[in-house]
């Protein structure tokens, strides 16, 4: 799919993996919505940037848990720009707990994760899906991440959470095509404002220690992994239902 003209929706876009992938598509010619649910002024600052650089975009606040905004962000990308082609699910939570700290996990942290990440990724399918299939074709990329696949992160709810996805990613493939491609990231350490936040002041040793045991010595950046989105988006025409981990090879 030739981005240039179409129409993408980024969730959680005001910062990290979001905004770099909003920026790399509208850089490309995407009219692109940048979704938020309370960073307002980032999502701003991301639609600013956007359009000095020369391209289209507008902010859509939402929180991807309720089914009644995901249909709103969607209907504001078709009745904005006439359509709608693309969807990256990239809104994701987590909360930041010890594996072996079961006691520290409770409902509202199960309900918190999953509601975002999961439920989140399915609500905004749901809604764009109709679009894509008017328009003739769809490209929705899924953002997982290397705790899906290993059992590893932030959190077990978390790590459930984007197995979730990656799981899902399969189901929702074998329904929507042929219009519609829908495949998958599996980020590993990323570098990045949210990651940072949530290590504190073990952030640096953690990106040493990641970047250490990686093939490539180094760690993901928001730019690589809109890179991998990309690909599935525009080059990647005849794969669907597929997770690509992009984490150097750490997890060789």
């Amino acid at each position: 799919m030739d981005v240039n003209g179409k129409v993408a929706v980024v969730t959680g876009s005001s910062a990290g993996v979001g905004r770099a992938t909003a920026e790399l598509l509208a850089s490309l010619g995407a009219k692109v919505v940048v979704n938020y649910a309370h960073s307002e002024g980032d999502a701003n600052e991301v639609v600013e940037a956007i359009r000095a650089a020369g391209g289209t975009a507008h902010a859509f606040q939402a929180d991807v848990r309720n089914d009644e905004e995901c249909r709103a962000l969607v209907e504001s990308a078709v009745d904005t720009y006439g359509a709608l082609h693309i969807l990256v699910n990239n809104a994701g939570m987590t909360h930041f707990i010890p594996h072996e700290r079961f006691d520290l996990v409770t409902d509202e942290v199960w309900e918190d994760t999953f509601g975002v990440n999961v439920k989140g990724t399915f609500n905004c399918t749901r809604a764009a899906a109709p679009h894509m299939q008017r328009a003739g074709e769809g490209a929705i990329v899924n953002v997982a991440s290397i705790a899906g696949v290993r059992g590893v992160g932030s959190s077990i709810p978390y790590a459930a959470s984007k197995a979730a996805i990656i799981n899902m990613t399969k189901s929702t493939a074998r329904v929507l095509g042929p219009e519609i491609r829908v495949n998958c990231i599996a980020p590993g350490f990323i570098d990045t404002r949210w990651l940072q936040g949530g290590l504190g002041e073990r952030y640096d040793r953690a990106k040493e220690a990641a970047a250490e045991r990686t093939p490539l010595k180094a760690v993901a950046t928001p730019e690589t992994c809109a890179d991998a989105i990309l690909a599935f988006i525009q080059l990647n025409t005849f794969v669907t239902g597929q997770t690509v981990i992009v984490d150097g090879g750490s997890s060789l």
